[in-house]
């Protein structure tokens, strides 16, 4: 039912931020293959071992990739000095995917932050 649902939150936005949140998706998807996808606060998330590891959505001037954590961004300050960001969200273009080596440096992260031990696929 989730994932129909991430269908239909993606098929409401226009382009490009369709198109580059279905990337992120994709990316999400294939480093985490056995995750679960899911809403959370009424926006699209992934679930490894019932924990929310990732997630993302759309805004009127930016997208934001979200690792429900508030203490993933600032181990990674380094690697997002081209981003803003909030505590608990990292702002992106609409137009630009964030690079899947970022995608998985934020899952690693937040995988290793909830004691969740494994490799992502690659």
């Amino acid at each position: 039912m989730a994932s129909t649902e991430i269908d239909a939150y993606l098929a409401r936005l226009a382009q490009p931020e369709r198109d580059t949140l279905s990337k992120l998706r994709a990316d999400i998807a294939e480093l985490l293959p056995e995750a679960e996808e899911c809403i959370s606060y009424g926006m699209p998330a992934f679930k490894v071992q019932g924990r929310v590891v990732a997630g993302f959505a759309a805004f009127k001037r930016h997208l934001s990739y979200l690792p429900h954590s508030g203490s993933v961004l600032p181990i990674l300050a380094d690697d997002l000095a081209d981003y803003t960001m909030t505590k608990g969200s990292l702002h992106f273009p609409l137009d630009q995917p964030l690079p899947r080596t970022l995608v998985r440096k934020l899952i690693s992260t937040r995988l290793r932050q909830a004691g969740i031990e494994r490799d992502l696929a690659t």
